[in-house]
């Protein structure tokens, strides 16, 4: 796990746990990369205006970052569901991980219709992420 999008999903998750700056170490532990790759990852994602980086005091999506992320964390979330619900793989979160930024919404909207319902036709919560949305029109 090395790309933009696994560096944005996990400092994502990471804010979401603690209070923002987070330190790059976290990150880099979250993907199993070492602080230099991760310091040279979010240098290039705040060039391109995603994060706020400060050396040695961590990182910060910026507006922009967590509106692009957040649509990228709901397919994670839909992926995990399906390799979870569906696929029944024990390693879920790292493989949807892997493959969240290279999924369409579209794509992502079609695997969440597949996933396991319950009798209110919504997906069924299985773990701690929250369900990911179905257009009320399409049964599950």
């Amino acid at each position: 796990m090395s790309g933009a999008p696994q560096y944005l999903l996990a400092l994502y998750i990471a804010q979401h746990r603690r209070d923002p700056p987070i330190p790059l170490g976290v990150v880099a532990e979250m993907l199993d990369r070492s602080p230099a790759a991760s310091t040279e990852m979010f240098q290039r994602l705040a060039d391109d205006g995603l994060v706020s980086y400060e050396p040695y005091d961590g990182v910060t999506l910026t507006e922009s970052g967590r509106k692009h992320t957040a649509q990228l964390h709901e397919t994670y979330v839909t992926v995990s569901w399906f390799f979870r619900g569906v696929l029944e793989l024990d390693d879920y979160e790292t493989e949807a991980m892997e493959l969240a930024g290279l999924v369409s919404p579209t794509v992502a909207k079609r695997l969440a219709a597949t996933l396991p319902c319950d009798t209110e036709g919504t997906a069924t919560p299985e773990f701690d992420e929250p369900a990911p949305t179905v257009n009320e029109d399409e049964s599950c």
